[in-house]
C-alpha cells in the first residue's frame, strides 16, 4: 500500500496564487515516484511545478533521487522547481 503524499507546506500558498491568476492547477503530489507535484495550465500551455519549502535548509530542498530521475527523462518539457507563490506565478509568465 502507498503511503500518503508529502506535500511541502507552502504548496497551498502556492496554488491558491496560482489559482488567483486564473491558473488551472491539479496536485500530482499523490503520485509520487519523482513526478512533479503541480500540473498547471495557463494560457493554453501545460506546465509542471515542483514545490520546495524555502524555510527548510538548503540540504532538504534539493531534489529527491527520483525527481532527479524523472527530470532528467522529461526535460525536454516547461518544469520549474519553486518555493515561492511568486516565483510560481513568474515560471507560468502569470507575472514578469
Amino acid at each position: 500500500m502507498r503511503r500518503a503524499a508529502k506535500v511541502d507546506s507552502n504548496q497551498t500558498q502556492v496554488v491558491s496564487a496560482l489559482r488567483a491568476a486564473g491558473v488551472s492547477v491539479q496536485s500530482l503530489a499523490a503520485v509520487g515516484n519523482g513526478v512533479p507535484d503541480l500540473l498547471c495550465g495557463f494560457r493554453g500551455k501545460l506546465s509542471l511545478l515542483e514545490v520546495k519549502d524555502g524555510s527548510k535548509v538548503k540540504s532538504a530542498r534539493k531534489l529527491t533521487a527520483a525527481q532527479t530521475d524523472w527530470h532528467a527523462v522529461w526535460k525536454d518539457m516547461p518544469l520549474f522547481v519553486v518555493e515561492t507563490p511568486e516565483q510560481a506565478l513568474k515560471a507560468l509568465g502569470a507575472i514578469a
